[in-house]
């Protein structure tokens, strides 16, 4: 962990720009962990990135790492971190915080307290997928007009060794009582017109251990499907799309793949589709906005049901 933020400090500096100066300190105890080097990048940058944006009169930014030895579980909202040893970053600014009103919608997708097309809400809920998948946890506290902390606990190498990090997701998300069963072998295609909403679920699906095959319309979905010999075990749709609507080709594909599952997910409230939707069986829906963990889920429970 510490070499990937040495490693990082060049690229940071040019990101964060000439009005904002980055410190790092590191705990030279700091533990090993086991974790994707470019996924535990992306955090990094993620994060570096909205607390410049909190500071458009510049300021500083603290990444800090130390080690945390736990010898009581801590529990921290609806999340419980286990005992045990952590290697913990936190990286703080001197911003303008986060309202007390959105701050459990922090880890939303398409939440965002940029203006207008200054961002898509779509690095927060990345990170919270990420540090998640690397079997921790990310917590914040902000003071309006003060500043925001975000802080990550990765469980040391060793003591991934001893405990399934599923485990360990299950123990911070009480309701997640299904495990994955054979995840890399579920094949999922994935529908939605709106890229960045696309590339978050693929990623959030991918980080789960799918197969995610991506369309961006019903037609290229169908088109993906032509092949007799892809098996798909589930379809996830978005409903309003530009052309067949999502439970339409999902109809259509059912002709040849009647047995398929499906996802369907939408902006509109559920009891306007009810008119399409009715008449498909073993299928869903999932309310936008929804969480990386409602999505799975949705999907986990869709596929094992």
């Amino acid at each position: 962990l510490r070499d990937t933020l040495a490693d990082l400090t060049h690229l940071l500096n040019r990101l964060v720009g000439e009005t904002v100066t980055l410190s790092l300190f590191h705990d030279p105890d700091l533990p090993t962990v086991r974790a994707d080097k470019r996924q535990l990048e992306q955090v990094v940058m993620n994060l570096v990135v909205n607390a410049r944006d909190a500071m458009p009169n510049g300021g500083d930014i603290s990444i800090e790492t130390k080690r945390v030895v736990l010898s009581k579980p801590m529990i921290k909202g609806r999340a419980q971190v286990p005992v045990g040893e952590y290697a913990c970053v936190c990286i703080s600014d001197q911003g303008v915080g986060i309202a007390p009103e959105l701050a459990n919608k922090v880890f939303e997708p398409f939440m965002t307290t940029k203006r207008l097309g200054e961002g898509t809400g779509l690095g927060l809920s990345t990170a919270y997928g990420i540090v998640k998948q690397s079997g921790g946890f990310i917590f914040f506290e902000s003071i309006e007009g003060k500043g925001t902390e975000f802080t990550l606990y990765f469980p040391s190498h060793h003591k991934l060794l001893q405990a399934d990090v599923e485990d360990q997701v299950e123990i911070s998300s009480p309701k997640a009582k299904i495990k994955p069963v054979s995840a890399n072998d579920a094949v999922i295609l994935l529908v939605e017109d709106e890229a960045p909403v696309r590339a978050f679920a693929a990623r959030a699906l991918r980080l789960r251990g799918y197969t995610v095959l991506e369309a961006s319309c019903a037609e290229e979905a169908l088109e993906t499907l032509e092949s007799d010999a892809l098996q798909v075990d589930l379809f996830v749709s978005d409903v309003i799309m530009p052309g067949m609507d999502g439970p339409s080709w999902v109809k259509t594909a059912r002709e040849r793949r009647p047995a398929t599952k499906a996802v369907f997910v939408s902006g509109y409230a559920e009891d306007l589709l009810s008119g399409s939707e009715s008449s498909l069986e073993n299928a869903v829906f999932l309310p936008k906005p929804f969480s990386l963990q409602q999505l799975t889920e949705t999907v986990q429970s869709q596929l094992v049901s």
